[in-house]
């Protein structure tokens, strides 16, 4: 279980093979937003055409288009943020704010019993996408950020959405799953389809790792209906981890959202598909 979010201190790689030449503007815009990442969130110019992959030159014009509409703010020494827009923007996200909004009082109850990490996530293609989370000051010691992407072989919120994911997205993430990228427990790939199988059964995931911090977690579905559109987690220190007390806690709380959101009709909201 690595709890850990975006790709720390490597160049993402751009999506698709043209390139970056020849690809649209709205997708070089995105490429050079995604050069930001928790470990680089102020870049020079030049870091940021090498991050993206985009031409210095291009690069430049490109991020003064976007500091013009407030996509990107610029520092007094040079170097590019992400902008206040983009925050402004996000908001309004259903799947993020507006399942936050009505996920939080519960979220916030389940924290003040458990003290931990308290997790809320949703599936975007094969990765895990961490909308809120609730943590003590005194808690163990993670790596992710509100806006970071989880693995979802290796974490309890990412086992929850793979399990209750369509078959071609399973198939995919098991045909790739390698030794070493998911769960301690989960070695192979037929390990991980075992496991999949025993989280729907169950309604909850248990997961655990011992690198580089001994944690555990349980996580459990959160649904729109009959369709699963989130899922919600306590990562914990794995000494101690009171598995059986915390799983019954995070399925009710897991519930109580789920009816929430059936009441208020957030169906209407349009839950994306891949």
């Amino acid at each position: 279980m690595n709890e850990t979010a975006g790709s720390a201190g490597g160049v993402r790689p751009r999506r698709g093979g043209r390139p970056a030449e020849g690809q649209p503007v709205i997708e070089r815009a995105f490429d050079l937003l995604n050069a930001f990442d928790s470990d680089h969130r102020a870049l020079p110019l030049a870091d940021l055409a090498r991050r993206s992959g985009i031409p210095r030159s291009s690069a430049l014009r490109l991020a003064r288009s976007l500091v013009h509409v407030g996509a990107l703010e610029r520092l007094d020494d040079g170097r590019f943020v992400v902008g206040l827009r983009l925050l402004e923007t996000a908001s309004l996200a259903p799947r993020g704010h507006g399942l936050r909004s009505v996920a939080m009082p519960f979220m916030e109850d389940l924290f003040h019993v458990t003290r931990q990490h308290v997790l809320l996530a949703v599936r975007d293609q094969e990765e895990a996408l961490l909308v809120e989370r609730l943590s003590a000051l005194d808690a163990s010691p993670v790596r992710y950020r509100v806006g970071g992407r989880l693995p979802l072989t290796s974490t309890g919120v990412g086992l929850i959405l793979l399990a209750f994911a369509p078959p071609a997205v399973q198939d995919h993430v098991i045909a790739g799953y390698e030794p070493g990228h998911g769960d301690d427990d989960i070695g192979t790939p037929a390990d991980l389809r075992r496991t999949l199988a025993e989280v729907r059964r169950g309604d909850l995931a248990l997961g655990r790792q011992s690198h580089p911090w001994q944690l555990s977690t349980v996580a459990a579905p959160v649904r729109d209906g009959d369709e699963v559109v989130a899922a919600l987690s306590v990562v914990a220190p794995s000494p101690g981890f009171p598995d059986a007390g915390y799983g019954p806690a995070v399925r009710a709380t897991a519930r109580a959202v789920s009816r929430r959101l059936s009441q208020e009709g957030h169906r209407a909201r349009g839950h994306a598909r891949p």
